[in-house]
């Protein structure tokens, strides 16, 4: 039997996604641990989240002796790609630029981080349009509006 992954998370489950993510492999206790450092929670509250996460197929268990071992059935690069793509895909394609620039000048960036950037947009400049069509319905976005 297969499970779908529900890429839905809380918050929380993001912060229990984060620890399976650095660790690979890892143990309930070790996961408590982290958190109840981070957020101080109680054990009984990680264990909630891990079972939410198991049950949304982002967590796969392992029985190793008497624990269980937990491991992400999703990579961290996969499960950001698709939460940005659910993103953008409510904002209007007009302003996907610039929301993406917006977010670039609020963030912390490397020389490298950078580099790589340039190094995409100048690819993309390859096959950029010179105007990216509105994908919305009449009354959705400011385009629209505009124009009736």
């Amino acid at each position: 039997m297969t499970t779908e992954t529900d890429f839905k998370v809380t918050d929380s489950e993001w912060e229990v996604m984060r620890v399976v993510w650095a660790h690979g492999k890892v143990s309930s206790k070790e996961i408590i641990n982290v958190l109840e450092q981070k957020m101080g929670w109680k054990p009984g509250t990680t264990k909630t989240f891990i079972g939410r996460l198991v049950s949304k197929g982002m967590l796969d268990t392992e029985k190793e002796g008497r624990r269980y071992l937990y491991s992400a059935k999703v990579s961290k690069n996969e499960f950001v790609r698709h939460s940005l793509g659910e993103f953008f895909s409510h904002v209007c394609n007009k302003e996907v630029g610039k929301t993406m620039a917006d977010v670039l000048s609020a963030a912390t960036l490397s020389h490298r981080d950078i580099a790589l950037l340039q190094e995409v947009l100048e690819a993309k400049k390859e096959h950029a349009v010179e105007e990216v069509p509105c994908n919305c319905v009449p009354g959705q976005c400011h385009c629209n509006v505009d124009h009736h």
